[in-house]
């Protein structure tokens, strides 16, 4: 892995050198069907022309490719000897001319990791898929590039593929004599070019619009899924939020849709949610749901297609030069995903999930030792794989909304129009947008660049009320503070509400003044004389990205009276509050589980409902007491069922209480239920234990010895398809026997004979947290294992098994002890591999603290 790294000095380098003209590649892809019985992996030719200038004529360089074998490499019509110049991740271009032709023909790997071209055979009827994920440099898998993102071209693809298949790529694709050749792209960067090849299930439509200028607008939509999904696939509802996006971004960009047609590929084994690829648009195939869901599965599909849509505008049409800038195109999309989804769809309350969930995911990432500026700095490729992260994505775009409420929405939109005119199919850095940005608002973006964007951590902001003697607010400040590590004091556009019991007992807003909060106080002069508070909330409506504290009476209020709120956001908000404060041990976990016992089955909102479910099994498993872990296990088991019992029937609720409750069954009683209702022999009215319930159901039977190998055979001869065997292998990972543990970390870590799916499961699987016992002999074993796993495997399953498998359930000083041993004995380990175990020791240090604090309530 180390060999095939990019620095970006390398990379400043190589584009100040070339620029490339254009790509010419032809993939034949039939060897992906039948046998394989040569040594080596399976391979498929690849042959790649790249027309390309040089500025200083004389000079070296050289080519991207990841590959088994080279077979031929010609450069300006001279042959080269492939052992001498192509080194497995290089290809070395000596005494280059002002304008020159490379061409490759090369053996190139399937992938089983979802790097590179990956394919896929369906156990349930045998038919082969193939897709390709790039970002950020595995396009050189599949074909020899200049693999950065800025040295753009236009590509030409051809692909030969098995007779009966169908192929994708970006651009308009036609077969003729077995050939699929597709128009050539627009110039776009190596990592969002794609193919997307087999029998696919595929669905059209269109989508039609007269631009301001009289011309017509024709964009042809497909939507494409693997054959055994197909009853599932409910396209249109895909198509409808497709169109709504279409509509909202034309109306809001002023540029129109440069990629000619829009194809959206759910694809099997997918590492990440989806991938921008322009014309052909890439999604994990869990978004194809199998059984029932609630809303909020629907409304994330709609965020990640919204999401996606944005990036061809930001990324795809303007790329940002280096990684350093990925924000310019992760925080916008974020941003603009949620922007649409409540501009545009059906589900008008994205913004109270956006500071739910997505937010909740920075303000982890925010707090890590590894934090970094929304603009961070990325040495090379490691870096750039590692920061896709929460701060890249959910603070970048936190950052934005708080841009929109600083500089005003329509300067804002301004800056976007002209960024696009002004960069198309070019390479931006930061000041390529302030500049635009300064110019629509009138803003110093300078400096609210350098606090918002250049400085990494997360701010606390905390109400003081002094009241007069009449009981009214004489002074409303509002206390900003920031951690030792990340001293940096930012400008916050705020929104201060102050909320009150009503007669019949509801909790609501009667007052809110917006304040401009800068330094460490800063008193709201607007809410001065208002009737006495029982609940300030420092940052109502969500413009700011902070960490929201409370007065005592407001922190008692809601002890009290949570449910009581009725505003779903401002609900929304305190829970996020209160579970940060669980987090920062300010508040004992137990009392977090409590109020999750006592209030979250009020709560509307389902994505929130869901949210707050996974922040109690998380206070449980990591924040309380250890010998308070049982009591809190039984009062949460006991509180899911009888809201499970209670919710209305046949409703989303009445779901989301049943996986919760199967998710925290322990106690002999509770897992007969849960056999009783997979058999038949009991039932909760008007819940539908379909396939994927049954999933659910199985998972803690098999954790706790109740459904053992042949029950989970037999469920799967239910469910042979690509979806029930990973179920079943992380089912079977699931069970509570040391044998059964030591053959799935072979399987994960001393063996790569796995896809990267069924790695994925067999970790989720292996890691129980009735099972603390039982995995304790692998914590010294993790520690042994992760370098040599690093130096072997590819990137991404590194990253899952050294992430997955840290011994975060042995919670101990010992456990904390190893992992400082293991960082100090390792300094000159990778960086990337560093962080991550930096990563999870914060975490399991974080634990401990919030485990002290629990014990002292």
């Amino acid at each position: 892995m180390p060999g095939e790294n990019l620095s970006r000095d390398e990379a400043r380098e190589r584009a100040a050198l070339l620029s490339v003209e254009g790509y010419d590649v032809s993939l034949d892809v039939r060897s992906a069907v039948g046998e394989h019985t040569g040594p080596g992996p399976r391979t498929f030719r690849s042959v790649t022309t790249i027309r390309f200038r040089c500025q200083e004529p004389g000079a070296s360089s050289f080519a991207d490719l990841v590959a088994p074998a080279v077979t031929a490499v010609s450069l300006n019509g001279r042959d080269l000897d492939p052992s001498e110049v192509f080194d497995g991740s290089r290809i070395l271009l000596e005494d280059l001319a002002a304008e020159n032709e490379l061409v490759v023909d090369a053996q190139c790997a399937y992938s089983r990791t979802g790097e590179g071209l990956h394919r896929f055979v369906d156990p349930e009827d045998g038919e082969v898929y193939l897709y390709t994920q790039y970002e950020p440099a595995d396009s050189r898998r599949v074909f020899a590039n200049f693999e950065q993102p800025d040295l753009k071209a236009p590509f030409r693809f051809e692909v030969r593929a098995p007779e009966g298949w169908t192929v994708w790529s970006n651009g308009t694709g036609r077969q003729r004599d077995g050939v699929w050749r597709f128009a050539e792209t627009k110039p776009i960067s190596t990592y969002i070019t794609c193919v997307v090849a087999g029998p696919y299930h595929y669905v059209t439509d269109s989508y039609e619009r007269v631009l301001e200028d009289g011309t017509r607008l024709e964009i042809p939509l497909g939507a494409l899924c693997r054959k055994g999904l197909a009853r599932h696939f409910d396209a249109d509802d895909v198509f409808l939020v497709t169109k709504q996006g279409l509509d909202f971004f034309h109306d809001h960009f002023d540029y129109p849709y440069p990629f000619g047609k829009y194809d959206q590929a759910f694809v099997p084994e997918y590492n990440l949610g989806a991938m921008e690829n322009p014309g052909l648009v890439t999604f994990r195939e869990e978004y194809i749901f199998r059984g029932k869901v609630t809303q909020a599965s629907y409304e994330g599909r709609a965020n990640v297609i919204l999401h996606e849509m944005a990036h061809m505008w930001f990324g795809d049409l303007v790329t940002m030069e280096w990684w350093d800038d990925l924000w310019l195109k992760e925080s916008f999309a974020d941003f603009m995903g949620a922007f649409a989804l409540v501009g545009a769809t059906r589900f008008t309350d994205g913004w109270i999930t956006f500071a739910n969930r997505r937010k909740a995911w920075a303000y982890r990432a925010d707090q890590l030792p590894s934090t970094h500026p929304v603009t961070a700095d990325i040495r090379d490729l490691q870096d750039a794989k590692l920061n896709f992260d929460g701060i890249t994505y959910a603070k970048g775009a936190s950052v934005l909304k708080q841009l929109v409420a600083y500089a005003g929405q329509d300067a804002f939109l301004e800056g976007a129009r002209r960024y696009f005119k002004r960069h198309a199919y070019g390479n931006t850095r930061l000041g390529d947008l302030l500049a635009v940005l300064e110019e629509t608002s009138g803003r110093d973006m300078a400096a609210w660049a350098r606090a918002w964007l250049q400085t990494a951590g997360v701010n606390s902001l905390t109400p003081q009320v002094l009241l007069d003697t009449d009981g009214r607010v004489e002074e409303l400040a509002v206390v900003q503070e920031a951690p030792e590590s990340h001293p940096e004091l930012r400008p916050h556009r705020i929104a201060v509400g102050l909320y009150r019991r009503t007669p019949a007992g509801a909790l609501e807003r009667y007052a809110r003044a917006e304040a401009d909060v800068d330094g460490p106080r800063t008193v709201v002069a607007a809410l001065a004389g208002q009737d006495a508070p029982e609940l300030v909330l420092v940052n109502d409506d969500d413009l700011t990205y902070c960490k929201i504290r409370f007065d005592e009476t407001s922190l008692a209020t809601l002890r009290e009276h949570l449910g009581a709120l009725t505003d779903p956001l401002a609900r929304a908000l305190c829970w996020s509050a209160l579970w940060n404060m669980t987090r920062d041990a300010l508040l004992p976990a137990r009392e977090f589980v409590d109020l999750v016992l006592r209030f979250a089955g009020r709560e509307s909102d389902i994505g929130v409902l869901q949210m707050l479910h996974a922040w109690a099994d998380s206070a449980l498993v990591h924040y309380v007491a250890p010998e308070w872990r049982e009591t809190g296990a039984r009062a949460l088991a006991d509180g899911a069922l009888a809201e499970l019992r209670q919710a209305e029937p046949g409703s989303e609720h009445q779901l989301a209480w049943a996986r919760f409750f199967a998710s925290v069954a322990s106690a002999p009683a509770d897992l007969d239920l849960l056999k009783g209702l997979l058999d038949g022999t009991e039932e909760v009215p008007g819940l539908d234990v379909d396939q994927e319930l049954r999933w659910a159901f199985l998972e803690p039977l098999a954790a706790h010895g109740v459904a053992d190998e042949k029950v989970l055979a037999a469920e799967l001869a239910r469910d042979d398809t690509a979806s029930g065997r990973r179920h079943q292998v992380r089912c079977l990972a699931a069970r509570p026997s040391a044998a059964v543990k030591a053959q799935a970390w072979a399987q994960v870590v001393e063996s790569d004979a796995l896809s990267n799916a069924l790695v994925e499961a067999t970790i989720a699987g292996f890691v129980q947290p009735s099972q603390r016992e039982l995995l304790a002999p692998y914590a010294p074993k993790y520690f042994e294992a992760i370098e040599r796993v690093w130096t072997e495997r590819s990137i991404q399953i590194a990253m899952d098994v050294v992430r997955g498998l840290f011994p975060a359930l042995q919670d101990s000083e010992e456990t904390l002890a190893a992992a400082d041993a293991w960082l100090a004995a390792h300094e000159g380990a990778a960086p990337a591999l560093r962080r991550l175990v930096l990563e999870a020791r914060d975490d399991l240090a974080r634990a401990l603290r919030g485990q002290a604090c629990d014990a002292r309530a």
